[in-house]
């Protein structure tokens, strides 16, 4: 920033009233491109040009910054309403992005003679009372038919007067011979009638099903004792209608006012705002909102917009807001209560579970979309929790198999992206080490691996995970940081007893990593911990039954290669041939050499005869 552009900003902070208000940052070309509020206009925006307090995407915003306005209104509130329809107007760019364009149904219940109920988008409807928008159209659908199966509200949306009614000017149409409608505009259903049908349709728009129920059974009961049974049958059905809506209705509690509900998630690029109002007791509304993140907003900046923008948009003006913190806000927008017990704190766990589908929700369709970004955001995941200083784009895993020291052998697999990479898995004969030392066998074959590599200048790994705990981690350091000087990080995958994963470790001294159990990134660690011990397992297994083969044929003389490769192809292994009788044997080799090694894979077995002769 040059000296004429630094003085000439100084002198606007300066300036600046210590009164609320909206600022708004231009850029070169006099566009709008940050609008924020404030209690105090020159501390807050003093603030910004604190070098000491800035962070990088502060910083990289204040860069741009070639004039500064300022809009002065006497109280906060006044300020967050326009620093709100300020950044609806501009959409500046680094401001929060609020990812919603769209346009929600509401219901209307017109103001005329003969009132209609309907669906509508348009908010401006004169002579109408409307409720909503809402969110989820099931909802609005689900009150809309309750409201015709119980009153059978007119359907037409012919304008009806009462001087047409009185002179007879309107047929009975097809829907009263459907009991769709009970036809007050041919005078077949009194004025008055359904008038108070349309006040209990406001009612349960209200949310009031309760209330509502209640006086139904209570009116029921009355025709009953009364003896008016036929009237009372009529209630009755109406009475179980809205109470198996009611049955299916999310009833949160015993709140019996009105109150909004807030919770937040949010990562690294984007943070997601659940609203939930709730009326009587019952949620009629239920909305997530996105916003996508440009100044390393935090929490309680965000939500604060979004209390804003979600009270608008769902027309609100209950008078508490149930919060997870102290929100930023003026009292006089609404009380905040910070529950930390009972029904209050009840919505407010439920908010957070919403909040946390809606974000699972979003990440799974991208995914779909993007498979890879999976296992990007994988690998990030990995790479933050151990403090690496890249993606650990490569990781290789190590293993040992062995039978009291017989047989010995390691396996590396590799896998790239965290997808494996079976072209990169190598197995190893463990040759320097006599009898059943695990910590000995590893360095050997960690030490020939990576010598090799580091001598052809192949590319090393990313993060080295050991199958296993603190010593196994210790004795690959040794090799790779002591003996080669290679600095390449190491973690490890503990077992329990059930040898089951129970931790992952990183670091010397090792610690462990906390990774909840039931993660996609635990699950992922586990299979390629899987992995590595199926590969070593199946080494192992395969270099064992070829001693066995060696020990069992190579004794007979005469057998050479292909004779036991054909047996093991006909029979699968040694004990399968040993199994097999004599006439089996002669007919793959032939009458000689079938009886030659049928007698002589039995040698050491005790006839039946002589067992007889005993």
């Amino acid at each position: 920033m040059d000296a004429a552009l630094e003085s000439k900003l100084k002198n606007i902070v300066t300036n600046l009233p210590e009164s609320p208000g909206s600022y708004q940052y231009l850029d070169e070309t006099g566009k709008i491109i940050y609008v924020g509020k404030a209690k105090n206009l020159k501390r807050r925006v003093s603030s910004y040009f604190n070098k000491d307090q800035q962070s990088q995407k502060t910083k990289l915003l204040v860069s741009k910054i070639r004039d500064i306005h300022y809009i002065v209104v006497k109280t906060e509130e006044d300020a967050l309403l326009l620093e709100n329809n300020l950044i609806k107007q501009h959409k500046p760019k680094y401001n929060i992005l609020l990812k919603d364009g769209k346009t929600y149904p509401s219901i209307a219940v017109t103001k005329e003679f003969l009132p209609r109920i309907f669906k509508t988008r348009n908010r401006n409807l004169k002579h109408a009372l409307l409720f909503g928008p809402y969110s989820h159209a099931g909802t609005m659908y689900a009150l809309l038919d309750l409201c015709k199966e119980l009153y059978q509200v007119r359907p037409c949306m012919t304008p009806i007067t009462k001087e047409g009614v009185e002179t007879g000017k309107y047929d009975v149409c097809l829907r009263y011979h459907l009991h769709k409608c009970k036809a007050p505009c041919c005078g077949r259903q009194t004025h008055e009638e359904y008038v108070a049908n349309i006040g209990q349709c406001i009612e349960i728009l209200k949310g009031n099903t309760a209330e509502l129920s209640r006086n139904l059974r209570k009116k029921m009961e009355t025709l009953s004792e009364e003896l008016r049974f036929e009237e009372a049958e009529e209630i009755r059905k109406k009475y179980e209608i809205i109470e198996n809506f009611r049955s299916k209705s999310t009833v949160i509690s015993s709140v019996e006012h009105n109150i909004d509900v807030f919770n937040i998630d949010s990562d690294e690029k984007a943070a997601y705002v659940n609203y939930l109002h709730v009326v009587k007791g019952s949620i009629t509304q239920a909305y997530t909102l996105e916003c996508k993140k440009k100044l390393d907003e935090s929490n309680e900046e965000i939500i604060a917009y979004a209390i804003i923008e979600l009270r608008e948009k769902f027309a609100s003006n209950s008078k508490e807001i149930v919060v997870p913190f102290k929100v930023d806000i003026p009292e006089s927008i609404a009380i905040q209560t910070i529950p930390q017990r009972g029904d209050k704190y009840h919505l407010l766990e439920l908010s957070a579970l919403n909040v946390k589908q809606y974000k699972f929700d979003k990440l799974k369709q991208a995914e779909k979309l993007n498979p890879e970004q999976k296992s990007v955001r994988l690998m990030k995941e990995i790479q933050k929790d151990l403090g690496l200083s890249s993606l650990p784009y490569r990781i290789e895993l190590f293993d040992n198999s062995n039978i009291s020291g017989e047989d010995a052998v390691a396996a590396c697999v590799v896998f790239e992206k965290l997808k494996p990479a079976k072209k990169e898995y190598r197995t190893y004969n463990i040759k320097t080490v006599t009898g059943p030392d695990d910590y000995a066998s590893m360095k050997e074959v960690v030490r020939r691996r990576y010598s090799r590599i580091f001598e052809e200048l192949s590319s090393l790994p990313d993060l080295i995970i050991a199958d296993g705990g603190k010593g196994q981690m210790e004795v690959i350091r040794e090799v790779t940081e002591d003996e080669l000087k290679l600095n390449i990080p190491i973690a490890g995958l503990a077992k329990d007893k059930r040898h089951r994963t129970r931790e992952l470790l990183f670091g010397f001294p090792q610690k462990s990593i906390g990774v909840d159990p039931s993660s996609q990134l635990f699950r992922t660690l586990t299979q390629m911990q899987d992995e590595v011990h199926r590969f070593a397992i199946k080494f192992h297994r395969n270099k064992r039954s070829k001693r066995q083969v060696a020990s069992e044929l190579d004794k007979i003389d005469g057998i050479g290669k292909k004779t036991k490769e054909l047996l093991l192809k006909k029979f699968g292994s040694v004990k399968v041939i040993k199994n097999a009788d004599e006439t089996a044997l002669q007919k793959i080799l032939g009458p000689i050499k079938g009886s030659k090694i049928y007698h002589n894979l039995h040698k050491g077995d005790i006839s039946s005869e002589k067992i007889n002769d005993i």
